[in-house]
């Protein structure tokens, strides 16, 4: 019980000493009303400070992630027989490999592979 209560105040202790320190030590900031305003070099700040983002960019970059999860899913494939070679194993390969021409063809159908 004693060593239980010993851990709880090193457990306790220790962080709030760590704050404490870096409290005290810490650099100290002085805002102003020049350090609060944004600093742009030659550029309007009254204007949007980001480029608008472009929805058809992100639908190729979703694309591409789920057909780079189906390729880590479909490497190890070409390994496992090697190993252990078993008709299932081959029908399951058979059927990813499937899905993912099935999904390529969808997605060139639909026009999500067309940039312009």
């Amino acid at each position: 019980m004693i060593n239980l209560l010993l851990y709880l105040l090193l457990s306790i202790s220790i962080p709030v000493l760590l704050m404490l320190i870096t409290l005290f030590t810490g650099k100290k900031s002085f805002k102003d009303r020049e350090k609060l305003t944004p600093f742009e070099c030659g550029f309007d700040p009254n204007k949007k400070a980001h480029v608008p983002f472009s929805l058809r960019f992100f639908l190729i970059i979703i694309i591409f992630l789920v057909f780079d999860v189906e390729v880590v899913v479909i490497l190890p494939l070409g390994i496992i027989p090697a190993i252990a070679p078993s008709y299932p194993m081959i029908i399951t390969s058979v059927i990813i490999i499937t899905i993912l021409i099935l999904g390529l063809l969808h997605e060139w159908n639909q026009g999500a592979l067309n940039w312009a």
